[in-house]
Protein backbone atom coordinates (compact mmCIF):
# COMPACT_ATOMS: atom_id res chain seq x y z
CA UNK A 1 0.00 0.00 0.00
CA UNK A 2 0.72 3.74 -0.88
CA UNK A 3 0.44 6.25 1.15
CA UNK A 4 -1.22 9.42 1.49
CA UNK A 5 1.09 12.69 2.76
CA UNK A 6 -1.70 13.58 4.86
CA UNK A 7 -1.11 10.14 6.82
CA UNK A 8 -4.23 8.12 5.03
CA UNK A 9 -3.30 5.06 2.85
CA UNK A 10 -4.19 4.69 -0.82
CA UNK A 11 -4.53 1.77 -3.02
CA UNK A 12 -1.91 -0.26 -4.76
CA UNK A 13 0.04 1.61 -7.53
CA UNK A 14 -1.27 1.07 -11.12
CA UNK A 15 1.19 -0.23 -13.42
CA UNK A 16 1.21 3.62 -15.11
CA UNK A 17 1.30 5.61 -11.97
CA UNK A 18 2.84 8.76 -12.27
CA UNK A 19 6.86 8.55 -11.25
CA UNK A 20 6.23 11.78 -9.39
CA UNK A 21 3.98 10.11 -6.54
CA UNK A 22 5.99 10.31 -4.13
CA UNK A 23 7.06 13.89 -4.70
CA UNK A 24 6.07 16.46 -1.77
CA UNK A 25 3.21 18.23 -3.48
CA UNK A 26 1.55 14.87 -3.94
CA UNK A 27 -1.64 14.19 -2.33
CA UNK A 28 -1.64 17.81 -0.77
CA UNK A 29 -3.48 21.11 -0.72
CA UNK A 30 -1.18 23.85 -1.73
CA UNK A 31 -2.51 27.16 -0.25
CA UNK A 32 -2.45 30.31 -2.20
CA UNK A 33 -3.26 31.94 -5.48
CA UNK A 34 -3.48 29.08 -8.17
CA UNK A 35 -1.20 30.37 -10.64
CA UNK A 36 1.46 30.96 -8.17
CA UNK A 37 1.14 27.71 -6.39
CA UNK A 38 1.49 25.54 -9.82
CA UNK A 39 5.01 26.55 -10.16
CA UNK A 40 5.25 24.79 -7.39
CA UNK A 41 4.75 21.34 -9.45
CA UNK A 42 6.79 19.82 -12.20
CA UNK A 43 5.67 20.58 -15.61
CA UNK A 44 4.01 17.27 -17.44
CA UNK A 45 3.40 16.29 -14.00
CA UNK A 46 -0.64 15.90 -14.44
CA UNK A 47 -2.92 13.47 -15.89
CA UNK A 48 -5.87 15.18 -15.46
CA UNK A 49 -7.23 19.08 -14.34
CA UNK A 50 -10.36 19.70 -13.14
CA UNK A 51 -11.34 23.29 -12.82
CA UNK A 52 -14.28 24.90 -11.13
CA UNK A 53 -12.71 28.66 -11.35
CA UNK A 54 -15.43 31.62 -10.18
CA UNK A 55 -17.86 31.98 -12.29
CA UNK A 56 -18.08 35.70 -12.37
CA UNK A 57 -21.53 35.73 -11.62
CA UNK A 58 -22.54 39.99 -11.14
CA UNK A 59 -25.03 39.63 -8.71
CA UNK A 60 -26.55 43.05 -7.92
CA UNK A 61 -27.96 42.67 -4.29
CA UNK A 62 -29.64 40.52 -2.10
CA UNK A 63 -31.75 37.85 -3.49
CA UNK A 64 -35.00 36.72 -1.83
CA UNK A 65 -37.50 34.13 -1.75
CA UNK A 66 -41.12 35.26 -1.66
CA UNK A 67 -41.40 34.85 2.19
CA UNK A 68 -38.50 37.59 1.82
CA UNK A 69 -35.84 34.98 3.26
CA UNK A 70 -32.58 35.55 2.17
CA UNK A 71 -31.01 33.06 -0.50
CA UNK A 72 -27.62 31.91 0.60
CA UNK A 73 -26.14 32.88 -2.59
CA UNK A 74 -22.69 33.35 -4.12
CA UNK A 75 -21.52 36.64 -3.30
CA UNK A 76 -18.03 35.60 -1.88
CA UNK A 77 -14.83 37.97 -2.64
CA UNK A 78 -13.41 35.55 -4.64
CA UNK A 79 -16.25 35.50 -7.09
CA UNK A 80 -16.25 39.02 -7.78
CA UNK A 81 -14.05 40.96 -10.85
CA UNK A 82 -14.10 44.54 -11.79
CA UNK A 83 -15.20 43.82 -15.25
CA UNK A 84 -15.07 41.21 -17.98
CA UNK A 85 -11.47 42.10 -18.97
CA UNK A 86 -10.54 41.15 -15.74
CA UNK A 87 -12.19 38.21 -15.69
CA UNK A 88 -10.50 37.09 -18.93
CA UNK A 89 -7.04 37.90 -17.92
CA UNK A 90 -7.41 35.75 -14.83
CA UNK A 91 -8.71 33.26 -16.85
CA UNK A 92 -5.98 33.24 -19.42
CA UNK A 93 -3.47 33.22 -16.79
CA UNK A 94 -4.64 30.23 -14.88
CA UNK A 95 -4.93 27.96 -18.31
CA UNK A 96 -2.03 28.79 -19.28
CA UNK A 97 -0.64 27.71 -15.09
CA UNK A 98 -2.37 24.62 -15.71
CA UNK A 99 -1.45 23.83 -19.61
CA UNK A 100 2.07 24.08 -18.36
CA UNK A 101 1.84 21.00 -15.75
CA UNK A 102 -0.79 18.62 -18.00
CA UNK A 103 0.99 15.94 -19.44
CA UNK A 104 0.94 16.08 -23.62
CA UNK A 105 -2.00 13.99 -23.51
CA UNK A 106 -3.75 14.61 -20.22
CA UNK A 107 -7.20 16.00 -19.78
CA UNK A 108 -8.65 18.73 -18.93
CA UNK A 109 -11.96 19.64 -17.70
CA UNK A 110 -13.91 23.20 -16.24
CA UNK A 111 -17.26 23.60 -15.44
CA UNK A 112 -18.75 27.19 -15.51
CA UNK A 113 -22.67 28.66 -15.62
CA UNK A 114 -23.54 31.10 -19.07
CA UNK A 115 -22.05 33.90 -16.68
CA UNK A 116 -18.48 32.47 -17.91
CA UNK A 117 -18.18 29.60 -19.01
CA UNK A 118 -18.46 30.58 -23.30
CA UNK A 119 -15.65 33.21 -22.02
CA UNK A 120 -13.63 30.29 -20.83
CA UNK A 121 -14.53 28.03 -24.00
CA UNK A 122 -13.21 30.89 -26.53
CA UNK A 123 -9.79 31.51 -24.06
CA UNK A 124 -8.85 27.75 -24.07
CA UNK A 125 -9.49 27.98 -27.99
CA UNK A 126 -7.08 30.89 -28.54
CA UNK A 127 -4.76 29.34 -26.03
CA UNK A 128 -4.50 26.06 -28.19
CA UNK A 129 -6.34 23.90 -26.54
CA UNK A 130 -8.27 21.00 -28.21
CA UNK A 131 -12.27 20.95 -27.47
CA UNK A 132 -13.26 17.27 -27.23
CA UNK A 133 -17.01 17.59 -25.68
CA UNK A 134 -18.87 19.93 -24.06
CA UNK A 135 -21.06 17.74 -21.25
CA UNK A 136 -24.44 19.40 -19.62
CA UNK A 137 -25.03 19.00 -16.16
CA UNK A 138 -28.54 18.77 -15.70
CA UNK A 139 -29.68 18.90 -12.26
CA UNK A 140 -32.55 17.57 -11.14
CA UNK A 141 -33.03 19.67 -7.80
CA UNK A 142 -32.40 23.46 -9.21
CA UNK A 143 -32.99 26.51 -7.07
CA UNK A 144 -36.19 28.10 -8.29
CA UNK A 145 -35.75 31.79 -9.99
CA UNK A 146 -37.49 33.73 -7.53
CA UNK A 147 -37.81 37.05 -9.36
CA UNK A 148 -39.81 35.73 -11.85
CA UNK A 149 -38.25 36.90 -14.60
CA UNK A 150 -35.84 34.65 -16.41
CA UNK A 151 -35.89 30.37 -16.94
CA UNK A 152 -35.01 28.33 -13.59
CA UNK A 153 -31.26 28.04 -14.24
CA UNK A 154 -31.07 24.27 -14.27
CA UNK A 155 -27.55 23.26 -15.77
CA UNK A 156 -24.67 23.84 -16.05
CA UNK A 157 -21.95 23.47 -18.83
CA UNK A 158 -18.49 21.35 -18.52
CA UNK A 159 -16.01 21.42 -20.99
CA UNK A 160 -13.19 18.59 -21.72
CA UNK A 161 -10.59 19.69 -23.65
CA UNK A 162 -6.98 18.46 -24.48
CA UNK A 163 -3.65 20.54 -24.71
CA UNK A 164 -3.66 19.84 -28.70
CA UNK A 165 -5.35 18.32 -31.45
CA UNK A 166 -2.81 15.51 -31.80
CA UNK A 167 -3.21 14.29 -28.36
CA UNK A 168 -4.35 11.37 -27.62
CA UNK A 169 -6.53 11.22 -24.22
CA UNK A 170 -7.56 8.07 -21.80
CA UNK A 171 -11.07 7.45 -22.07
CA UNK A 172 -12.66 4.62 -20.68
CA UNK A 173 -15.35 4.39 -22.90
CA UNK A 174 -15.98 0.65 -22.21
CA UNK A 175 -15.60 1.37 -18.43
CA UNK A 176 -18.41 3.95 -18.77
CA UNK A 177 -20.32 1.86 -20.91
CA UNK A 178 -20.33 -0.83 -18.62
CA UNK A 179 -21.50 2.36 -15.73
CA UNK A 180 -24.38 2.87 -17.57
CA UNK A 181 -25.95 -0.31 -18.09
CA UNK A 182 -24.29 -1.33 -21.48
CA UNK A 183 -25.67 2.23 -23.07
CA UNK A 184 -22.92 4.59 -24.41
CA UNK A 185 -22.60 7.24 -22.01
CA UNK A 186 -24.25 10.51 -23.22
CA UNK A 187 -23.23 14.14 -22.48
CA UNK A 188 -26.12 14.90 -20.62
CA UNK A 189 -25.49 14.05 -16.95
CA UNK A 190 -28.94 14.32 -15.22
CA UNK A 191 -27.19 14.23 -11.01
CA UNK A 192 -28.65 16.15 -8.01
CA UNK A 193 -27.08 19.39 -6.76
CA UNK A 194 -24.91 18.64 -3.43
CA UNK A 195 -27.23 18.55 -0.29
CA UNK A 196 -28.30 16.44 2.55
CA UNK A 197 -24.93 14.65 4.72
CA UNK A 198 -22.82 15.37 1.48
CA UNK A 199 -23.19 19.26 1.92
CA UNK A 200 -20.65 20.55 4.25
CA UNK A 201 -21.70 22.53 6.74
CA UNK A 202 -19.94 24.60 9.96
CA UNK A 203 -21.02 25.06 13.75
CA UNK A 204 -24.04 27.09 13.03
CA UNK A 205 -25.45 25.15 10.43
CA UNK A 206 -24.68 27.11 7.31
CA UNK A 207 -23.16 26.10 4.37
CA UNK A 208 -19.03 26.02 4.48
CA UNK A 209 -19.00 26.64 0.43
CA UNK A 210 -21.63 27.65 -1.31
CA UNK A 211 -20.84 26.58 -5.06
CA UNK A 212 -19.78 22.66 -3.85
CA UNK A 213 -20.29 20.06 -6.35
CA UNK A 214 -21.39 16.69 -5.89
CA UNK A 215 -19.01 13.91 -5.59
CA UNK A 216 -21.04 11.92 -8.34
CA UNK A 217 -20.36 14.50 -10.99
CA UNK A 218 -16.54 14.21 -9.89
CA UNK A 219 -16.85 10.20 -9.89
CA UNK A 220 -18.15 10.67 -13.63
CA UNK A 221 -15.50 12.52 -14.89
CA UNK A 222 -12.78 11.17 -12.71
CA UNK A 223 -13.88 7.09 -13.92
CA UNK A 224 -14.14 8.82 -17.39
CA UNK A 225 -10.68 10.40 -18.11
CA UNK A 226 -8.02 8.73 -15.27
CA UNK A 227 -6.47 5.00 -14.30
CA UNK A 228 -6.12 4.27 -10.50
CA UNK A 229 -2.72 6.03 -9.71
CA UNK A 230 -2.79 9.12 -11.78
CA UNK A 231 -2.60 12.50 -10.93
CA UNK A 232 -5.36 14.78 -10.51
CA UNK A 233 -4.92 18.60 -10.04
CA UNK A 234 -8.01 20.84 -8.88
CA UNK A 235 -6.50 24.23 -8.95
CA UNK A 236 -9.90 25.77 -7.26
CA UNK A 237 -10.11 23.29 -4.47
CA UNK A 238 -12.68 24.37 -2.33
CA UNK A 239 -13.99 22.19 0.17
CA UNK A 240 -12.18 19.09 -1.67
CA UNK A 241 -14.75 17.07 -3.42
CA UNK A 242 -12.53 16.27 -6.29
CA UNK A 243 -9.72 15.04 -3.25
CA UNK A 244 -12.09 12.77 -1.92
CA UNK A 245 -13.10 10.94 -5.09
CA UNK A 246 -9.67 10.63 -6.01
CA UNK A 247 -8.52 8.85 -2.64
CA UNK A 248 -11.75 6.98 -3.01
CA UNK A 249 -10.80 5.66 -6.55
CA UNK A 250 -7.52 5.29 -5.97
CA UNK A 251 -6.23 8.11 -8.07
CA UNK A 252 -3.56 10.74 -6.38
CA UNK A 253 -4.81 14.71 -6.25
CA UNK A 254 -2.78 18.00 -5.78
CA UNK A 255 -5.14 20.60 -4.78
CA UNK A 256 -5.06 24.53 -4.50
CA UNK A 257 -7.01 26.94 -2.49
CA UNK A 258 -6.38 29.97 -1.11
CA UNK A 259 -9.14 30.30 1.81
CA UNK A 260 -8.19 28.46 5.03
CA UNK A 261 -11.42 27.72 5.99
CA UNK A 262 -11.88 25.46 2.72
CA UNK A 263 -8.48 23.82 3.85
CA UNK A 264 -9.44 23.25 6.91
CA UNK A 265 -12.94 21.42 6.00
CA UNK A 266 -11.16 19.54 2.35
CA UNK A 267 -8.12 18.41 4.64
CA UNK A 268 -10.96 16.70 7.62
CA UNK A 269 -13.26 15.54 5.38
CA UNK A 270 -10.49 13.37 3.13
CA UNK A 271 -8.47 12.08 6.27
CA UNK A 272 -11.82 10.45 6.95
CA UNK A 273 -12.16 8.53 4.23
CA UNK A 274 -11.50 4.89 3.44
CA UNK A 275 -9.15 4.68 0.15
CA UNK A 276 -10.24 2.19 -2.71
CA UNK A 277 -7.80 -0.61 -3.26
CA UNK A 278 -6.52 -3.72 -5.28
CA UNK A 279 -9.50 -5.22 -7.52
CA UNK A 280 -12.04 -3.19 -6.61
CA UNK A 281 -10.26 -0.36 -8.50
CA UNK A 282 -9.70 -2.10 -11.55
CA UNK A 283 -11.89 -1.20 -15.20
CA UNK A 284 -13.40 -2.31 -17.60
CA UNK A 285 -11.67 -2.58 -21.21
CA UNK A 286 -12.76 -3.40 -24.44
CA UNK A 287 -10.66 -4.95 -26.89
CA UNK A 288 -9.28 -1.56 -27.97
CA UNK A 289 -7.86 -1.10 -25.48
CA UNK A 290 -5.90 -4.54 -25.41
CA UNK A 291 -1.97 -4.63 -26.50
CA UNK A 292 -2.17 -5.53 -30.16
CA UNK A 293 -0.51 -9.56 -30.17
CA UNK A 294 1.10 -10.07 -33.31
CA UNK A 295 0.43 -14.42 -34.44
CA UNK A 296 4.18 -14.44 -34.54
CA UNK A 297 4.69 -14.07 -30.97
CA UNK A 298 2.78 -17.18 -30.45
CA UNK A 299 5.64 -18.89 -32.60
CA UNK A 300 8.44 -16.59 -30.35
CA UNK A 301 7.02 -17.86 -27.43
CA UNK A 302 6.96 -21.78 -28.24
CA UNK A 303 2.82 -21.82 -28.03
CA UNK A 304 2.98 -23.10 -31.43
CA UNK A 305 5.69 -24.44 -33.52
CA UNK A 306 6.53 -24.46 -37.43
CA UNK A 307 5.00 -27.07 -39.01
CA UNK A 308 2.21 -26.82 -36.45
CA UNK A 309 -1.40 -27.87 -37.99
CA UNK A 310 -4.85 -25.47 -37.35
CA UNK A 311 -7.85 -25.92 -38.87
CA UNK A 312 -11.55 -24.25 -38.74
CA UNK A 313 -13.77 -25.00 -35.91
CA UNK A 314 -15.54 -27.75 -38.21
CA UNK A 315 -12.27 -29.93 -39.75
CA UNK A 316 -12.81 -28.55 -42.83
CA UNK A 317 -9.92 -26.25 -43.80
CA UNK A 318 -6.57 -27.28 -42.78
CA UNK A 319 -3.61 -24.73 -42.38
CA UNK A 320 0.53 -25.39 -41.81
CA UNK A 321 2.29 -22.74 -39.59
CA UNK A 322 5.46 -21.57 -41.13
CA UNK A 323 8.15 -20.46 -39.24
CA UNK A 324 8.03 -16.32 -40.73
CA UNK A 325 4.41 -16.53 -39.01
CA UNK A 326 2.26 -16.85 -41.94
CA UNK A 327 0.27 -20.30 -43.13
CA UNK A 328 -0.29 -22.26 -46.12
CA UNK A 329 -3.44 -24.27 -46.90
CA UNK A 330 -3.57 -25.64 -50.49
CA UNK A 331 -2.26 -22.79 -52.81
CA UNK A 332 -2.95 -20.14 -50.30
CA UNK A 333 -0.56 -18.51 -48.64
CA UNK A 334 -0.67 -15.40 -46.14
CA UNK A 335 -1.19 -14.57 -42.69
CA UNK A 336 -3.69 -15.78 -40.48
CA UNK A 337 -6.53 -13.68 -41.72
CA UNK A 338 -5.42 -13.51 -45.46
CA UNK A 339 -5.56 -17.14 -45.94
CA UNK A 340 -9.12 -17.57 -43.47
CA UNK A 341 -10.92 -15.45 -46.15
CA UNK A 342 -9.15 -17.08 -49.34
CA UNK A 343 -10.10 -20.57 -48.44
CA UNK A 344 -13.79 -19.17 -47.42
CA UNK A 345 -13.86 -17.57 -50.09
CA UNK A 346 -14.58 -14.07 -48.41
CA UNK A 347 -13.32 -10.60 -48.73
CA UNK A 348 -12.11 -10.84 -44.62
CA UNK A 349 -11.64 -12.82 -41.67
CA UNK A 350 -10.50 -12.44 -38.49
CA UNK A 351 -8.11 -15.63 -38.07
CA UNK A 352 -7.77 -15.53 -34.80
CA UNK A 353 -11.59 -17.15 -33.80
CA UNK A 354 -11.43 -18.81 -37.16
CA UNK A 355 -8.27 -20.81 -37.20
CA UNK A 356 -7.68 -23.63 -34.26
CA UNK A 357 -5.64 -26.11 -32.55
CA UNK A 358 -6.28 -29.34 -32.15
CA UNK A 359 -5.67 -31.71 -29.74
CA UNK A 360 -7.47 -34.86 -29.75
CA UNK A 361 -11.14 -34.76 -30.95
CA UNK A 362 -10.71 -30.93 -28.75
CA UNK A 363 -10.07 -27.37 -31.15
CA UNK A 364 -9.61 -24.46 -29.27
CA UNK A 365 -9.14 -21.23 -31.09
CA UNK A 366 -6.18 -19.72 -31.28
CA UNK A 367 -6.96 -16.72 -29.58
CA UNK A 368 -6.63 -18.52 -26.36
CA UNK A 369 -3.17 -18.55 -27.40
CA UNK A 370 -3.33 -14.68 -27.93
CA UNK A 371 -4.85 -14.45 -24.21
CA UNK A 372 -2.01 -16.41 -22.40
CA UNK A 373 0.90 -13.73 -24.24
CA UNK A 374 -1.43 -10.65 -22.98
CA UNK A 375 -1.42 -12.63 -19.42
CA UNK A 376 2.10 -13.23 -19.60
CA UNK A 377 2.65 -9.29 -20.30
CA UNK A 378 0.60 -8.25 -17.67
CA UNK A 379 2.64 -9.64 -14.98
Amino acid sequence: MSVLRTGVSLAAPHPNENKEASASWMNKILKGDCVSALEKLPSRSVDLVFADPPYNLQLGGDLHRPDQSKVDACDDHWDQFDSFEAYDAFTRSWLLAARRVMKPDGSLYVIGSYHNIFRVGAILQDLGFWIMNDIVWLKSNPMPNFRGKRFTNAHETMIWAVKSKDAKPTFNYDALKTFNDDLQMRSDWHLPLCTGTERLKDGTGQKVHPTQKPEALLYRVLTASSRPGDVVLDPFFGTGTTGAVAKKLGRNFVGVEREQDYIDAATARIEAIEAGDGEALEMQQGKRALKRIPFGTLLENGLLSPGAELTCSKGKHIAIVRADGSLKSGDHTGSIHKVGALVQGQEACNGWTFWHTREGSAKSPIDELRKEIRSRLQV
